[in-house]
């Protein structure tokens, strides 16, 4: 299985209006699932992670406040009209 690193930044906003800046700032909201923990929001880089996640089965590993964090795609939600991606779901990979 093929793995990509990303930087990932931590979500402090909420909303859907701060959902919408974070997209015009070129970024990607998803959320991260998993292994008995609270869900972490986080905001991924548009362009290196669509060309990422052209392979469903990647496995994305996160470097998020200097802590590398192991995930695989659980659902991407595509926006109907444009084809980009609108928000990801992300699951704590062993």
């Amino acid at each position: 299985m093929a793995s990509v690193n990303l930087d990932a930044v931590v979500r402090s906003d909420f909303g859907k209006g701060a959902a919408r800046q974070a997209r015009r700032d070129g970024l990607i909201p998803a959320v991260i699932y998993g292994a008995g923990s609270e869900p972490q929001h986080i905001l991924l880089p548009i362009h290196e992670t669509t060309l990422a996640i052209r392979d469903r089965g990647v496995r994305l590993v996160l470097n998020i406040d200097g802590k590398e964090v192991k995930t695989s795609i659980k659902d991407i939600q595509i926006h109907a009209i444009n084809r980009t991606v609108d928000h990801m779901d992300l699951l704590i990979a062993a």
